[in-house]
């Protein structure tokens, strides 16, 4: 029998059946986040909706991190939830914690091709003046853990969930009215829409945001190419979707849209070289491009999606492979984006 999990916000993680027989095998298989708490509007709750009081800890290169901070723009929170960026690479073998990690590291470092890289926009821990990610999950009593995104509450110094999808669920309904809009301008998960949402939501984890993933990470050439089967027939059947309207449910953004938007973003930049996913550019499916021009001019889209976002995903995705030299190209992104046509065909 097969072992999903669920949780409300629908299936977040790979079938867990013989996780680690099918990673010795060269499978990737996502691991299960455990943190699952949900913020909520009753004043009485364990983690109230409240001004100020809860804190994202993300990295810009990952995907997983990036749909929450697309749903934070969105809806207007960030005077709402406060924000720490690590650095795109992961701690070295000879550091204290051990290797593989996650960190904060604002002064930058020299990567793994010798030249000394920093970022704007990278932070320390403001909150818990900690170094590396662990060091925040074992501050709240959870062991084990060591991915991102965070969704930390500030006051009670407890970490409330790590699962990115619902935190971006959570962004979307219950902290709208936080929004600096006043009104949320929008309803990423209408009632009127859930099905359809969940729907899509499925089956785009499944083909095209997880789907990249164990295109990219496996070391088994037969998972590779079924990964990238699958993921450019997800392609063929979005480009279907976005010839009939203009966003995945119909004229108007949902959560299905957020999540879909960072691999997409990813594609053309980064996926189709490191994930070896070169059948094709965003490019070359004109309604997929005509949806990401939409996502573009949504409120604060520049905000997240900015040349310096590109570049955290250049050195995260680039700086600790091979050689670990950044590519220059390609040229026209993510300004491109934003035009009816590649700037740079």
């Amino acid at each position: 029998m097969s072992v999903l999990v669920h949780g409300i916000a629908g299936q977040t993680t790979d079938d867990q059946t013989d996780a680690n027989a099918r990673r010795h095998r060269g499978e990737f298989v996502r691991g299960v986040s455990t943190a699952r708490n949900w913020v909520t509007d009753d004043p009485n709750a364990v983690f109230p909706v409240e001004m100020d009081r809860y804190h994202l800890y993300v990295a810009y290169n990952c995907p997983w991190c990036h749909r929450v901070l697309l749903g934070r723009a969105l809806m207007g929170l960030q005077d709402a939830i406060t924000v720490d960026v690590l650095f795109p690479n992961r701690s070295n073998e000879d550091e204290p914690m051990g290797p593989n990690l996650w960190k904060f590291e604002p002064e930058g470092q020299v990567g793994q091709n010798g030249v000394h890289v920093s970022f704007p926009s990278c932070t320390r821990d403001t909150v818990l003046g900690k170094k590396y990610v662990p060091e925040i999950y074992q501050a709240s009593g959870v062991e084990d853990q060591k991915s991102v995104p965070i969704l930390f509450d500030k006051k009670s110094k407890q970490i409330v969930n790590n699962e990115s999808a619902e935190i971006l669920r959570m962004l979307g309904t219950v902290f709208g009215r936080l929004g600096s809009r006043g009104t949320p301008l929008l309803n990423l998960y209408p009632a009127e829409r859930i099905k359809l949402i969940d729907e899509q939501n499925d089956w785009i984890y499944k083909d095209i945001a997880n789907g990249s993933y164990k295109a990219g990470f496996s070391s088994n050439q037969e998972v590779y190419e079924k990964a990238y089967h699958t993921f450019f027939e997800g392609m063929d059947k979005l480009d279907e979707i976005f010839a009939q309207q203009t966003f995945l449910t119909g004229e108007a953004v949902t959560e299905a849209d957020v999540r879909l938007f960072p691999p997409l973003f990813r594609l053309d930049p980064i996926y189709y070289s490191r994930f070896k996913l070169n059948k094709a550019y965003l490019w070359e499916y004109p309604h997929i491009w005509r949806w990401m021009r939409s996502m573009m001019t949504l409120p604060d889209m520049d905000e997240v999606t900015n040349s310096e976002y590109l570049q955290h995903c250049k050195q995260g995705y680039f700086g600790r492979t091979g050689n670990g030299t950044i590519p220059v190209g390609p040229p026209g992104y993510p300004e491109s984006y934003k035009e009816k046509h590649p700037t740079h065909m």
